[in-house]
């Protein structure tokens, strides 16, 4: 895969103002610029609330490709501007196609479900061999998940998928406060919208950012992100990023969440507690996984299919082109990542 990895530049401070001279990115907070980059070596830019762009910048980042990611101030994806559509329609075709093929739509989710529980056993296998104490506890949990990996195989119907895939999610979540190391963090089970602890804070931050590079991914490979056959579709939805995200979830974004906290990275001064009980991660603890995710994306790992070394953050590129050639017919089967 020839694709270079370039960071997304992300900006923060609110009120900044982001604008071009000649060829040169420039942030300014109240009026003193604050950074500078040539924006040749940016992949995208993504933006928390308050901050502005010059129509100029912005008029630069569709025609040579390069996304704009707007978030909320504490992290909610919002919307994205992308470049005029790219790739072939028929792709996009036969994409839609598959939706009315439930054979064909069975078999991709089936491939998300199997990579996401696959990669689940994964994490906690990995965590029993580098602790001896967690064999017992996780042990129950890795011959369940395996359980319902073998169930997700046999499963004639996109409803009983989908139910094999949340019980997998449960029973995953159910154990994984026994990987936390940290006294500030507990994890007593999945919330969001908005999170209600800090550990639930950061995963969805993390999933956030996810979520957005593999929407860029699918749509480099000529897709449409909004158009999954996992996640049920409802407007707006990035449907199929959501799909391809399942593979990643647990072995890239909880492990890279884990390690923040384990590592006591963290601590509660990082988060904001808002009445009503949700909690957000405040700026400084913001810009501490904006930095370890785009220094976990530059990490190489080599690839069991292509037998090379890949940046991580081009894994979510090689997978949406691989669907895409399943779904042109070039490839029999969409099988998911999994580092082994």
């Amino acid at each position: 895969m020839n694709r270079v990895l370039l960071n997304t530049l992300y900006v923060q401070t609110q009120g900044a103002y982001l604008h071009l001279d000649h060829e040169t990115l420039k942030v300014e907070v109240e009026k003193e610029t604050r950074l500078q980059v040539p924006l040749h070596h940016i992949g995208g830019v993504g933006v928390f609330g308050q901050v502005m762009l010059s129509p100029f910048l912005i008029h630069k980042l569709a025609e040579e490709g390069k996304d704009l990611v707007y978030f909320t101030e504490h992290g909610r994806f919002r919307a994205r501007m992308v470049p005029a559509t790219s790739g072939n329609v028929l792709l996009r075709r036969a994409q839609h196609h598959a939706l009315d093929d439930e054979t064909l739509q069975l078999e991709l989710a089936r491939g998300f479900v199997l990579g996401k529980i696959k990669n689940a056993r994964y994490v906690y296998q990995r965590a029993r061999r580098e602790e001896e104490k967690l064999g017992k506890s996780l042990a129950s949990a890795i011959g369940e998940l395996a359980r319902l990996q073998d169930e997700a195989r046999k499963a004639s119907d996109i409803d009983t998928l989908r139910g094999i895939e949340g019980m997998a999610a449960y029973i995953y979540f159910q154990h994984l406060n026994l990987l936390i190391h940290a006294d500030d963090f507990t994890f007593s089970g999945r919330n969001r919208r908005p999170p209600q602890d800090p550990t639930n804070a950061l995963l969805s931050f993390i999933y956030a950012l996810l979520t957005n590079d593999i929407a860029s991914a699918l749509e480099g490979a000529g897709l449409d992100p909004q158009v999954g056959y996992l996640h049920a579709l409802r407007p707006g939805r990035l449907a199929l990023a959501l799909d391809l995200m399942e593979e990643f979830r647990p072995w890239f974004a909880d492990r890279l969440a884990l390690s923040l906290i384990n590592r006591k990275q963290f601590d509660l001064s990082d988060f904001e507690f808002r009445p009503g009980g949700s909690v957000f991660l405040d700026e400084s603890g913001r810009k501490k996984v904006l930095v370890a995710y785009q220094q976990r994306k530059q990490e190489e790992l080599s690839h069991p299919l292509y037998k090379k070394k890949v940046p991580l953050g081009l894994l979510w590129h090689v997978q949406a082109r691989l669907l895409a050639r399943v779904l042109r017919g070039d490839l029999e089967r969409y099988v998911a990542f999994s580092p082994r």
